[in-house]
């Protein structure tokens, strides 16, 4: 299956994180990525697998031939993404002034933590530094220590890589019904303060106290937070709605009267309750039992057993060591191709004629034979 994004063109510049993933993304939804790395640099170990489904080759972007030969792929490119801090790129004389003049319908998305300007931005940080100023670290956590780093998810990837993947198909959308290029600043610290929306809104309406373990999503509902089994391994409950709710104390045996779920007066018994009832069974009998209802009651699964887990076994989620491409589009996701070093000539002759064209537009229709 070639993919929905068949037919985009995308140079990546060899970076962290968030860039690798976004252009893995993309390549796996069909983009035709190249990836530039330094002329001599080896690929970090243990990142092979985010590298793959793309063509690298290796450029001396110091020289002026190596950057000659970059605005001569970007020629044909829909699409450019970068991970430098800011100045980089401009320093390089490969800034977005010259890109866009080397090619006008160009889309140049620039990832960074802090963003293209502030006082912040020349810094260096890592996804626990951008998701601390945004107010979103300081939600997560019990209230009597610290907040805990939530992995590299929210500020990376979260606010990173979807947010640049975003800008990129937006400005590749805009250029095909305007021929104009954009640049797109795609900071983490953005991202993140974006996804956090909603929590903005419910505290606008009174419904979000600013502190941990306070809220209904934070650890503070007894019916919305994970608990230790007998055997030391733990379930999630996320049984926020009433009718849930009602099938949670079913699955516990607990007398559906006893509690009122929203009366927080009660929830420091309704908390013991729970822990009490689900320290007597070991974690897997607890996923039998509530398993097949609506509970909203689920194991917690290292990554290991996320592997076997039936659900995940039965719609091919993890394939092989990497996540299957995601979202889908009418079938399964096609297999994983190993990332492949060309030459610079290999580069040059990889893509022949302009950038993906508006395919509505008369003019850009390609001439038949019997046109001529």
């Amino acid at each position: 299956m070639a993919g929905p994004l068949a037919g985009m063109k995308l140079i990546e510049f060899d970076s962290m994180g968030p860039v690798p993933l976004a252009a893995k993304l993309l390549a796996d939804m069909g983009v035709d990525v190249l990836r530039i790395a330094r002329a001599g640099a080896a690929d970090r170990a243990g990142g092979a697998d985010l590298l793959r489904n793309r063509a690298v080759v290796r450029i001396d972007l110091k020289s002026p031939e190596g950057r000659e030969t970059v605005l001569r792929l970007l020629a044909q490119a829909d699409g450019l993404m970068e991970g430098f801090r800011p100045g980089v790129m401009e320093r390089l004389g490969l800034g977005p002034e010259t890109c866009l003049a080397a090619n006008p319908r160009l889309v140049y998305v620039r990832m960074t933590g802090w963003g293209q300007n502030g006082p912040l931005a020349a810094r260096a940080g890592h996804d626990l530094n951008y998701i601390a100023i945004t107010g979103v670290l300081n939600a997560i956590g019990g209230a009597d220590r610290p907040p805990p780093p939530p992995l590299n998810l929210v500020g990376d990837y979260g606010g990173g890589t979807t947010f640049a993947m975003i800008g990129l198909l937006a400005g590749v959308l805009s250029a095909r019904e305007t021929g104009r290029g954009s640049v797109v600043d795609a900071a983490m610290v953005d991202g993140v303060a974006a996804l956090s929306s909603g929590i903005h809104g419910m505290m606008k309406a009174g419904e979000w106290q600013d502190r941990r373990a306070e809220n209904l999503l934070d650890g503070a509902a007894p019916y919305y937070r994970c608990y230790t089994c007998a055997d030391g391994k733990y379930v999630s409950v996320a049984a926020i709605e009433p009718q849930f709710f009602g099938l949670l104390l079913e699955g516990l045996g607990i007398e559906g009267t006893r509690f009122v779920q929203r009366d927080r007066d009660g929830w420091t018994a309704m908390e013991a309750t729970f822990a009490a009832c689900f320290a007597s069974r070991p974690r897997d009998e607890w996923a039998e039992i509530f398993g097949p209802t609506d509970a909203c009651v689920a194991p917690v699964l290292s990554f290991a057993e996320a592997r076997r887990f039936p659900h995940n076994v039965a719609r091919g989620i993890f394939p092989d060591t990497l996540p299957a491409a995601a979202p889908r589009f009418g079938g399964v996701p096609g297999a994983a191709k190993q990332a492949s070093e060309i030459t610079v000539e290999a580069a040059l002759s990889r893509w022949r004629g302009p950038p993906h064209r508006d395919m509505t537009d008369p003019a850009a229709l390609p001439i038949s034979a019997t046109d001529e």
